[in-house]
This record gives structure tokens, sequence and C-alpha cells, in this order.
């Protein structure tokens, strides 16, 4: 026998902050979608939606990503849950938030649902006026993307399968919108040994031809597992 509860609660949402790097690696950007119906009707907002009944959290973050934007099998990680009882006008709802992260190169996005569009902004010159919370929501989500860098290697996912180590350099020096003295950083992630050189160069380039390397995920495994700890 089902069990009955005779106290209102409030709904339950999912919302997903995706991040993603531009093919020239100059700007990390997030991706927002316009709201297609009320409220705010015509902002834009990050991408999410209501928890169905039987669902789970993860299962309906990854369902609204796919209705609202499109994107399927991305990296994906819960962020933070917001549940100020005046963050949505309809009625008190609590969202458990998640963040992405994905290669731009890999992915056409496609709008749907009550999702008028979807698109690409650069997170520096972001839209000023979000839906509901959401611009609290980014920074918390573009704050632990940072802290995650120095101790996890989540960033591989922004970029290519194939990438030199300029470009490794140019995504820690975007996100944390600081530089990174290129011989240190170069030594200490080669030391690692969580990189495969893939005996590759660049090619149609007009300067010099750089290596291109491929991030080992089963040597990192396997490292993890012997207690080595990922720090640049």
């Amino acid at each position: 026998m089902s069990a009955t509860y005779l106290h209102p609660r409030p709904a339950l949402t999912v919302d997903c902050v995706i991040f993603g790097l531009n093919t020239g690696l100059d700007e990390l950007w997030v991706l927002l979608v316009e709201r297609g119906q009320k409220p705010f009707k015509g902002r834009w907002a990050i991408p999410g939606g209501f928890v169905r009944v039987g669902e789970s959290l993860e299962t309906a973050a990854r369902r609204e990503l796919d209705e609202e934007t499109g994107l399927r099998d991305v990296f994906l990680e819960q962020l933070y849950t917001f549940g100020e009882p005046d963050r949505d006008p309809r009625e008190h709802v609590v969202s458990v938030t998640y963040y992405a992260l994905v290669n731009l190169d890999d992915y056409e996005l496609e709008a749907g649902t009550d999702a008028k569009k979807a698109a690409w902004f650069p997170v520096k010159r972001r839209e000023k006026e979000l839906a509901f919370d959401h611009r609290r929501i980014l920074d918390v989500a573009l704050a632990r993307l940072r802290g995650k860098l120095s101790y996890q290697p989540v960033g591989f996912e922004l970029l290519p399968r194939k990438f030199t180590l300029s470009q490794l350099q140019r995504l820690y020096e975007i996100i944390l919108e600081q530089p990174v003295d290129k011989r240190n950083f170069r030594k200490k992630v080669l030391a690692m040994g969580i990189l495969r050189d893939l005996g590759e160069v660049q090619e149609n380039v007009r300067h010099r031809a750089a290596k291109l390397y491929a991030f080992d995920e089963k040597a990192y495994r396997q490292k993890e597992k012997a207690g080595f700890h990922f720090e640049l």
C-alpha cells in the first residue's frame, strides 16, 4: 500500500549549466536557451525543467538537456541545490543543479519543448538578465569548474580528442583568468604520465606544427587507484 502525504510539498526541477570552449580556444562559453513560455518568456535561461514522477535526478537532467538543446552523452556532475521559496514566481520550486562540459565541435544545438532557441554565449559577456535565479547558479557553476581544474582532470572534456600542450595550457588560462608559466606547466603535466603522445603533429597551421596528445583515462584511473593525486 502506497503512503499518502497530507502536507504540501515544493516542486522539484533540474537545471544544467553547460560550458564549452570555442574552436579557437579563446573564450569559455555557456549554453543558454530562450524561454518560449511564461514566466520570463523571451528571457535567456539555463536549460532545465521539472522532474517527472519515478524519474531519477540525473535521468531528468539528461532528458532535459536532450529535449532543450539536443545534447547527449556529455560529462555531467551534480553541482548544488537551490531552494529559496521565492526563486520561482509560480510556486516554491527546489532545483537540483548540474554542470556539464562539452567540446563545441562535437555537438549541434537543437532547441525544443519550452525553449524557443538555444545558443552559446561567452561567459565574460553573458546576458545580465537571466530568468529565475540563474545568474547565481551560473556563478556557482563557474566557481566549481575553476576549483575542479586544480585537482581533477575535468578540463580534458572541453578539448578536442587530439590537442597540443599549448591548447591545454590556454584552457587553464581562459578558465582561471590568469597566465600560466609555460615551462613549469608543461613539465608538470608531462611528468604525470596521463597524456599519450599520438606521434602526430598539427596540420595546416602557419606556425611550427606542434605535437598532438590525448588524455589517457585508463592510465589516470590506474594511477588514481595507486594513490596518485592530480594537481595542476
